[in-house]
């Protein structure tokens, strides 16, 4: 049975968004997820909301248990993950507040647990491509018919931070045909496709991190309230989308 996972934050944690909306406190073999689970409806498709850095933002980057987020997911049945995430932006046509889908990612973190398979059973998973295209041509058409100025194909690279990025590793980054720049798609991505999955991110451009001189190096504050300004746009985006899963055939390559 379809059921949607989302993760995010910045006003996709607001119950209003749902009908019906309760709320569970899952808990796994990992320890418990950044947040109790909203669940509710959107368009009579079952939805369950996670917000990935506690609500009220608590949790930084290097401390988010991924792990239990996806677990919890999977564990309440989600077929489907959709994730909202903030990016600085590498390349000047992607401008803050336009959204970007990524296809492919670059870690670049270090200290996060990033397998699900760390015990008794060895498992390499193919992760050619991570994010599940059906989603992301979804979310694209969608964004398209919405008039929401998108970008498609392009290459998120995450670091680990808390901090942000110097300007000579923002340079290399562009350097590596990074396209978009955060610190949380990562482990999120292939742990989902670990456990049997679909993902799509929906990549919000806040900032040009500090690569461009003529625009202010990028801050949280920034960020949070280019977020605020702009998160109508994936919610809109999220809720004319998941009507429309179903249509679409599982072609994830296994």
């Amino acid at each position: 049975m379809l059921k949607i996972g989302i993760i995010g934050g910045s006003g996709l944690d607001n119950p209003d968004i749902l009908k019906s909306p309760t709320e569970v406190k899952p808990s796994t073999q990992y320890g418990a997820p950044s947040s109790p689970l909203t669940c509710g409806l959107i368009g009579g498709v079952e939805v369950a909301i996670l917000a990935r850095h506690g609500r009220g933002h608590t949790i930084p980057p290097s401390r988010v248990n991924f792990r239990a987020n996806i677990r919890a997911l999977k564990d309440h049945g989600c077929t489907h993950v959709l994730a909202a995430t903030a990016v600085g932006s590498l390349r000047r046509e992607i401008a803050p507040g336009h959204l970007v889908f990524p296809d492919q990612f670059i870690d670049h973190t270090r200290l996060r647990a990033t397998t699900f398979f760390d015990t008794d059973q060895v498992v390499h998973t193919p992760m050619a491509e991570p994010f599940c295209p059906n989603l992301r041509q979804l979310l694209a058409a969608t964004a398209t018919e919405l008039g929401i100025e998108h970008h498609v194909n392009k290459t998120v690279i995450t670091i680990e931070g808390p901090r942000f990025s110097t300007r000579a590793e923002s340079h290399m980054f562009r350097s590596w045909q990074a396209d978009v720049i955060n610190m949380s798609t990562v482990p999120e991505v292939n742990l989902a496709r670990e456990a049997g999955l679909h993902y799509a991110a929906a990549a919000m451009s806040t900032d040009y991190d500090c690569w461009h001189e003529e625009d202010e190096p990028v801050t949280f504050e920034m960020i949070l309230a280019t977020m605020k300004a702009n998160a109508d746009k994936v919610i809109r985006l999220f809720a004319a989308a998941i009507p429309k899963i179903d249509q679409y055939k599982d072609i994830c390559p296994g």
